[in-house]
């Protein structure tokens, strides 16, 4: 487990963080999302060891819940946002001299090396210096890097910034085999779309404090059921309008055809009860679903600092979507 307690960082006037706390289960693949300028990079750094907060505290536990010993540095491998120089380096020689930083040399070197450049699929660029590498390339060579000490948690800034859509597929696939073999995965990244798909768990940083965290699973229940209500009819359009007009959770209605669009405060028990009461008016309803949420949705909904949170859109034949 990996948890910051009340983490502050000021670059001289600047609050780059503000009492962050936050927890990351052993095993979580955990999206940490923001604004540029929120503090995702700062907080990222203190949690590799490489930048001191001005206060508060980071503790490693293992399973068990013991402390882990020694520098963060020797349980975490870390991806930054930008690769470095090292260009008149060759692959394997890029390799070795990263794991002579953690002690790891000779044929031992040689052997995780190679199996780590295997997994990344980079053994066919072992002798090619690393200036000629593509920067989808660069990025897994950076990954293998990373995971040469064999880290319980690996922490990946903006990881795909850059890469075309193939080459982030396949770095994403990575990620899922890592995550499968039990790594604590951190990873930021505003990609939205594609953390969605891969993380077990979300926290959501604005203006150095972290206003959401959470299973991304709950995170998205829970925006699910703020998201509007579609009622499809056959016909009696009318006669819906004026029942749903006496709905006291029924907030607005957006008509399109014969489709009606609600926003509902109701919970799950008093949706039930609206469609009960439709069909027991003798209207068609040919469909009635609450529209799914994203985490796009959610992130707009908690950093848009005091404005018109979600604006939604509705096309005819189309489901509903939200829009920032």
């Amino acid at each position: 487990m990996l948890r910051l307690e009340h983490i502050t960082k000021f670059y001289g006037r600047i609050c780059a963080l503000d009492d962050l706390s936050l927890e990351i289960e052993d095993g979580a693949l955990y999206g940490f999302v923001g604004p540029n300028g929120a503090g995702k990079t700062t907080a990222l750094r203190i949690m590799c060891g490489i930048l001191r907060p001005d206060s508060g505290n980071i503790i490693m536990e293992d399973s068990s819940g013991a402390s882990l010993a020694g520098d963060p540095g020797s349980h975490i491998g870390y991806v930054p946002d930008s690769f470095g120089v090292y260009n008149n380096l060759k692959v394997s020689e890029y390799m070795e001299f990263f794991a002579s930083c953690y002690g790891i040399d000779g044929i031992t070197a040689r052997k995780r090396s190679r199996k780590l450049l295997s997994f990344v699929e980079l053994s066919d660029r072992e002798d090619f210096f690393v200036e000629a590498l593509s920067r989808g390339m660069k990025q897994r060579l950076s990954l293998a890097r990373a995971l040469i000490h064999d880290p319980e948690i690996l922490i990946l800034d903006e990881p795909s910034s850059g890469l075309d859509p193939r080459t982030r597929y396949e770095f994403k696939q990575i990620i899922s085999e890592l995550s499968e073999q039990g790594k604590t995965i951190i990873i930021s990244s505003h990609i939205l779309s594609e953390l969605s798909e891969i993380c077990t768990d979300v926290g959501i940083i604005d203006q150095g404090s972290l206003v959401m965290s959470g299973r991304l699973s709950d995170v998205m229940r829970m925006v699910t059921a703020e998201n509007p209500i579609v009622i499809s009819l056959s016909s009696g359009l009318s006669r819906a309008i004026k029942l749903l007009k006496e709905e006291k959770e029924v907030r607005s209605m957006t008509i399109n055809g014969n489709d009606i669009m609600i926003n509902f405060s109701g919970d799950i028990h008093e949706e039930a009860g609206l469609l009960k009461r439709l069909i027991s008016s003798g209207l068609e309803v040919r469909g009635f679903s609450r529209q799914k949420g994203s985490l796009e949705s959610i992130f707009m909904q908690l950093t848009g600092h005091g404005e018109e949170k979600t604006v939604y859109s509705y096309e005819a034949g189309e489901e509903g979507e939200d829009e920032a």
